[in-house]
């Protein structure tokens, strides 16, 4: 079978630029870039593994978090809890805001300048301004004191705007046709929205999901001053209880277990990409829907 015209000439194309010493030094660089970068991952990954994987033991999963087993289970429940609740109040609100800004305003109105200002300034807060935040609205204002709730309200606000910014640039990259071709058979804005527009965006819409939950699995300062560093899964979400980054931090802090640390590491890495591995999962079982 022959290759597609346009495919031949972009090689010839791409061959004649390499021959181009400038661009061919431009071309070694990027590649070089790209090996050292996996190179690093790979090396902070395998380092993490190395040190983690042996100091793993089943006394690490009991339900009980004492000084003798330094149980993760507990920890690990109250990251899940976390995300879960995280997600739940920030998808919606982000993909929802995402939506009312492409399809329903003007791409040049100054409102939708602002709030794009806005977001790109929030993305780039600190997270402990978000854990001081969370602390004198939640735990100081509210009464709530330290709890999930408190946390992973603290933790939907500072991951909304990598929803939201990541959802705009998908819903932006659905080309006009699609809508046209939608408005043309009769079907009216919102099933237009629903089943035509968020489909194709979909792929990029749950990639930010994805960013936005391994930003909440690995966050440390915000929760500290939010759901507390209480080692135990607590009655309701009101209560307090440490996530399992925090006990990561907590281990390291102390000097006494960098061992267990190192283990903390690793069941923080297996989460992540069982996470992200299914939402991929579940994003290419959509799209073949």
């Amino acid at each position: 079978m022959n290759e597609p015209i346009n495919q031949i000439s972009f090689k010839k194309e791409f061959t004649s630029q390499l021959n181009h010493p400038g661009s061919l030094l431009l071309y070694l660089l990027i590649i070089l870039s790209a090996v050292f970068t996996i190179s690093i991952l790979f090396l902070i990954i395998g380092y993490i593994l190395y040190k983690g994987i042996p100091n793993i033991n089943l006394k690490m999963f009991e339900w009980n978090y004492n000084k003798e087993n330094l149980s993760m289970l507990p920890t690990i429940i109250n990251t899940l809890i976390l995300t879960f609740l995280s997600l739940l109040f920030s998808v919606p609100v982000g993909v929802g805001s995402a939506l009312y800004l492409v399809e329903y305003q003007k791409r040049s109105n100054k409102f939708v300048r602002l709030i794009q200002l806005t977001t790109q300034t929030l993305a780039g807060i600190p997270s402990i301004i978000y854990g001081l935040f969370g602390f004198l609205l939640f735990v100081v204002g509210l009464s709530w004191g330290y709890s999930l709730l408190g946390g992973a309200l603290t933790l939907s606000i500072m991951v909304l705007p990598v929803i939201m910014n990541t959802t705009e640039e998908s819903l932006k990259s659905v080309p006009d046709l699609y809508r046209e071709g939608s408005y043309g058979l009769g079907v009216g804005k919102i099933r237009t929205i629903f089943h035509v527009v968020l489909p194709a965006a979909l792929p990029g819409i749950v990639n930010g999901i994805i960013l936005a939950t391994g930003r909440v699995v690995g966050e440390t300062a915000a929760l500290i001053y939010t759901s507390g560093t209480v080692a135990r899964v607590p009655s309701s979400i009101m209560g307090s209880g440490r996530s399992l980054a925090v006990q990561m931090y907590t281990l390291l802090s102390e000097g006494l277990y960098m061992d267990q640390a190192y283990a903390c590491g690793v069941v923080l890495i297996v989460m992540v990409v069982l996470l992200n591995f299914t939402s991929s999962l579940l994003t290419k079982n959509e799209s073949r829907n």
